[in-house]
């Protein structure tokens, strides 16, 4: 598809435009009523791409990584079976593709973050010690259709944390309580839209203040702390962008919800029923992408060192407890189990995608969903041969199917009784070229993001590209 703007003004330029007009007409207290332009279609879209289906990418991240000698896919190509943990899939194995030996280069040897780099593919440096992170793919996704949407991507988590982070290395905050979601997804502004629009006027004329004030300060200080400012600026900018977007949709009113959904979607929920938990977030997400409220999410089902025991299931560890199980059969087995459980929830989610039609089309067609973890297994810290399932997208262009595997043509086969020697695989990369960064450049140009490289990668996945 290929976006047509208009010559003169740019997207943004033109939003600023219409909203410093808009403001400055109701500061003199003016009314006048204008014809329909082009330049006022909420989409800011000539008429092809108006009517073009939309692109939409989901982002669903595994903390600690997995059993992987219950969770490795033996064989590749279109005939493989399943494993134990990822049975449950087995109905939607036409409109997925599992990938083995997938890694980040600049994630290798590190433990604590995993969840950090899995979607940016940054410089991690020393473990445990700061690092200033890049955008990450979801980020530049929002950038490229967020502007069809009153929300450009949505973060959301199970138990906390954030996959998504901003151009200038900021994480965005995620939401957690069901309540929190649905109400900002489709609950009217607090105190009402004239109130929330004077909010964000008032927000607007601080930041123009502290940009004012920043930009005369860089004048005088050292290249460090100009630095330092700079990334301070576009976190400012960020801001601002979001405050003008926000302005420009609060007229338009959230799509209507029945009280039966409503009620469902917004019940306290205890940790200890994490099953109703998982499937309410992922009914909140579907919810979110048929209405249209945003295209673009993420959604962290724990962090690294925190993420719901499963008492439901007779699980009453963490699974960053599970995970370093030091070749306890017990935790082993339970980490096999809560592996199971996580993509059974997984498959619930791609059910409902299923379920729903667009226009001939299953919601599931006109959304990539990406599920897996920054970490192959948390006992010694494996970051090569990352457990990765992606799902939908067909009407983006994607083909599914098959198990797609880069550790088989080098090693011939699996020695999964090996445990020394299955575990090394997941160490070291079998193949170097084998990048997720590869895998995140094939999604953002599915989502018509205009690049040829993403982090470190050497290429888009052909075989994923019908």
């Amino acid at each position: 598809m290929t976006f047509t703007r208009e010559p003169i003004m740019s997207n943004i330029n033109r939003e600023k435009w219409l909203i410093s007009r808009r403001r400055a007409l109701r500061g003199l207290g003016a009314s006048i009523a204008l014809p329909l332009l082009n330049c006022m279609i909420p989409s800011r879209m000539c008429a092809a791409e108006m009517i073009a289906k939309p692109r939409r990418s989901v982002f669903i991240y595994v903390p600690n990584g997995v059993n992987t000698l219950t969770w490795q896919i033996a064989k590749a190509g279109a005939d493989y079976e399943l494993t134990e943990p990822l049975r449950s899939l087995e109905r939607h194995r036409k409109n997925m593709t599992p990938i083995s030996g997938l890694h980040h280069p600049t994630g290798i040897g590190q433990a604590h973050a995993c969840d950090k780099i899995w979607l940016t593919g940054a410089e991690v440096g020393e473990d445990r010690g700061a690092f200033r992170n890049t955008v990450s793919a979801d980020q530049l996704m929002a950038e490229a259709v967020g502007h069809h949407t009153p929300f450009p991507s949505l973060e959301l988590a199970i138990t906390g944390g954030t996959l998504a982070w901003s151009r200038g290395g900021v994480p965005l905050p995620s939401d957690r309580k069901p309540s929190v979601i649905f109400d900002r997804l489709f609950g009217e502004p607090s105190g009402g839209k004239e109130k929330a629009r004077r909010r964000l006027e008032r927000r607007g004329s601080v930041l123009d203040l502290v940009l004012a004030d920043a930009r005369r300060l860089r004048r005088a200080i050292g290249g460090e702390d100009r630095l330092k400012l700079d990334e301070y600026l576009n976190a400012v900018h960020e801001v601002e962008g979001r405050t003008e977007r926000a302005d420009a949709w609060l007229d338009k009113p959230a799509p209507e919800v029945d009280s039966r959904t409503r009620s469902r979607l917004t019940r306290s929920i205890p940790d200890t029923s994490a099953g109703d938990y998982y499937k309410t977030v992922y009914d909140l997400m579907v919810l979110a992408l048929r209405t249209d409220r945003t295209r673009v999410i993420t959604c962290m089902s724990g962090s690294e060192s925190r993420a719901l025991a499963l008492p439901e299931i007779g699980i009453k560890q963490t699974r960053h407890e599970l995970s370093h199980h030091g070749g306890d059969p017990d935790k082993m087995q339970g980490l096999t189990r809560c592996d199971t459980f996580l993509t059974e929830q997984f498959s619930y989610f791609l059910d409902q995608l299923q379920s729903y039609r667009e226009q001939g089309e299953s919601l599931l067609d006109r959304t990539m969903v990406l599920f897996g973890s920054g970490m192959a297994y948390g006992h010694n810290h494996g970051n090569a041969n990352l457990p990765i399932v992606l799902a939908g997208g067909k009407s983006m262009g994607l083909k599914h199917g098959r198990h797609i595997d880069y550790n088989l043509p080098k090693i011939g086969q699996y020695d999964l009784e090996d445990e020394r020697g299955h575990y090394g695989i997941c160490l070291r990369p079998v193949d170097d070229r084998a990048r997720l960064s590869n895998l995140l450049l094939t999604l953002l140009q599915r989502m018509d993001v205009k690049t040829e490289t993403f982090g470190d990668s050497v290429g888009a996945i052909a075989e994923l590209v019908s």
